[in-house]
């Protein structure tokens, strides 16, 4: 087993910089599709998640710059939107299945590769699709992909996790903010990646409150503006 051995009795002094958590740049980068105007992000690290999403976000038809030195992405519309996640990316990063719940809500249809390839059941993205569901998407899962279309838009509803799920409860706050109608979440996650993601989509616009008893309330707006 090993240890960090610490002899103490000395004075420590001095500055460090602390990166960017990976954990709560990866959602908050990809509720970014769900705006119209450009947006930066600041302290962003360099990780082999964050260059993967840069990678998909590209392939979703937005416009990306990122500056290594300051650690500063910038994404804006490019051209037409896509919906078409393809598993040539999304098979090196489970988080990019949270990309099905902005496009859904934006544009109304997805096709989403599973995350690795791995089947329905192996990993709980079930919690993710059967919350869109409620949501008022239509979904199908066949040879590894997740078709799902929401041609009337995505409605408010009460959900309640069956298990906690990180993943999940940002895909679905994701997806509730541009809904129509009040979204209430039970037994939702509320780590400090969570918390983060609340309060970067309040400052854009959207109205979203929780509590210490892992209940989410999501009232949906009509659009974000980025801050």
């Amino acid at each position: 087993m090993q240890k960090l051995l610490i002899k103490g009795g000395k004075k420590l002094s001095g500055e460090v910089v602390i990166s960017g958590s990976k954990n709560a740049s990866l959602p908050i980068i990809i509720s970014s599709l769900l705006f119209d105007n450009p947006v930066q992000f600041e302290n962003v690290p360099k990780v082999k998640d964050i260059y993967t999403l840069i990678n998909l976000i590209k392939v979703l038809g937005r416009e990306v710059e990122f500056d290594e030195n300051k650690e500063i992405l910038k994404i804006s519309k490019k051209n037409k939107d896509k919906y078409f996640a393809p598993y040539s990316i999304m098979k090196t990063m489970r988080a990019g299945v949270l990309v099905l719940a902005p496009l859904l809500a934006k544009f109304g249809k997805a096709r989403v590769s599973l995350p690795g390839g791995c089947s329905i059941g192996a990993r709980p993205v079930n919690l993710h699709l059967d919350a869109l569901k409620k949501l008022g998407a239509k979904i199908n899962v066949k040879n590894g992909y997740i078709d799902a279309s929401a041609p009337k838009g995505l409605l408010g509803a009460n959900i309640k996790f069956s298990s906690i799920s990180v993943g999940a409860t940002e895909s679905i706050i994701i997806a509730a903010v541009l809904a129509k109608g009040i979204t209430k979440i039970s037994n939702a996650a509320i780590e400090p990646e969570i918390i983060d993601l609340i309060k970067f989509l309040n400052k854009c616009g959207a109205d979203i409150k929780y509590n210490s008893k892992r209940k989410i309330i999501v009232k949906g707006v009509n659009f974000l503006y980025p801050i």
